[in-house]
């Protein structure tokens, strides 16, 4: 039994030129010409449906599932351009994988996890090792979404599900999800993958709280209008300069998240759960985050700190040497915050860490992932939902 897997990256600024050259190159490597599957992920500087239409031909139309990202990580490589196409193709007859697309989270993300959930119920197998979910990173309500997809999931039977939300870039307009031959917004994509063989991963955040412990005072779902009975972004003035909070969000958003303090399940991971705040609202001072929160909830800002990354860094990379012993993953993925690339570190910095990490997993290996706004991974039998985190996945 084989599982042959291949990556290619182009950064050619005409977008049907750069995915024929990442598909072609991935097929290359792979040593195949009609693969069983795609993962598909692109900047947003080029056309979306060009790039794809693209892939789709010179991948002889295989099913396929992707997003855009706000950047790109292979070997030796974490492109933050607005042009970078990755492409990764499977051909195999120990792996398989099934997939599918769903659209309307802003309106009701819980109808949406309920029909990813139906559609994952009809093609789950007893061999079914994994999911994969890629979703819009503006709407996205992950705990919305979850609470749903877990009514039709058997919960004596975990299913680990990893990915990220598609990035886009400063602008924060639009990110896109691929499904085969449609370019959505505002949905998720899923890939289930079932067969021979085995799972790795592991995760790590690289942010430490500032300041006191605060609480939420005022919200609703997702929005959170309070914090100490004032409005969040008057609560932000205590840490940044107003100026800053009015006229650059992107930076507000690239110096402070936020801190929830994890629960008792959790809490072998980390204290602290990472939430990024996606959006502000002048008119009622209130942010909205990717997951719900209420009142009462005990709350820190938090800033990414360096040492606590490159520690994190070497962690994930012990951890996965531990998981696969001294096995060599058939491929990984890699789903990385953009809060973690060139917003946060110098390139050199950045490389040192990215070069640390795979030298450590094995840098002959098909390696793809992008950078995200927001993370999928689990931790102790629950899949969660991420901010300003690395998640690592490899299938050995």
């Amino acid at each position: 039994m084989e599982t042959l897997v291949g990556v290619g990256i182009s950064h050619h600024r005409n977008p049907k030129v750069a995915a024929q050259e990442a598909a072609i190159k991935a097929l290359k490597q792979a040593g195949i010409h009609d693969p069983d599957f795609v993962f598909l992920f692109a900047s947003v500087g080029y056309d979306q449906q060009i790039v794809l239409d693209t892939v789709r031909q010179q991948t002889q139309n295989a099913p396929l599932v992707g997003c855009s990202g706000a950047g790109l990580i292979a070997i030796d490589e974490a492109d933050e351009s607005n042009f970078s196409v990755g492409v990764m193709v499977f051909q195999s007859d120990e792996l398989r994988f099934c997939h599918g697309v769903a659209t309307g989270l802003k309106q009701d993300a819980a109808l949406v996890g309920g029909a990813v959930g139906k559609a994952i119920q009809a093609q789950r197998q007893p061999d079914t090792l994994a999911m994969f979910l890629l979703a819009d990173g503006i709407t996205f309500n992950f705990d919305r979404f979850i609470a749903e997809l877990n009514t039709y999931l058997d919960p004596a039977q975990f299913l680990p599900i990893f990915g990220g939300a598609a990035g886009g870039n400063i602008v924060l307009h639009h990110t896109y999800q691929y499904c085969d031959s449609q370019v959505v917004s505002n949905g998720v994509v899923w890939a289930l993958l079932s067969g021979k063989g085995k799972l790795a991963w592991a995760l790590n955040h690289g942010c430490i709280p500032i300041g006191c412990e605060r609480k939420v005072t005022r919200c609703n779902g997702n929005t959170l209008y309070e914090i100490d009975n004032k409005p969040v972004l008057e609560v932000l003035k205590e840490y940044l300069f107003p100026e800053e909070i009015n006229d650059n969000w992107q930076k507000v958003v690239n110096n402070l998240c936020l801190g929830f303090k994890a629960p008792g399940h959790l809490q072998s991971y980390d204290e602290y759960l990472i939430r990024f705040m996606i959006t502000k609202d002048e008119a009622t001072g209130a942010i909205t985050l990717p997951c719900e929160v209420t009142v009462g909830t005990s709350i820190w800002m938090t800033r990414r700190d360096y040492e606590k990354i490159a520690h994190g860094i070497s962690t994930i990379a012990q951890e996965i040497k531990d998981q696969i012993g001294d096995q060599t993953p058939k491929f990984v993925l890699q789903f990385d915050c953009t809060g973690r690339g060139k917003s946060a570190f110098r390139e050199q910095q950045k490389m040192k860490l990215l070069h640390q990490l795979q030298q450590s997993v094995g840098a002959d290996i098909p390696w793809l992932g992008f950078y995200t706004y927001g993370e999928i991974g689990p931790v102790s039998g629950h899949n969660c939902f991420h901010n300003y985190t690395a998640v690592l996945m490899a299938v050995y």
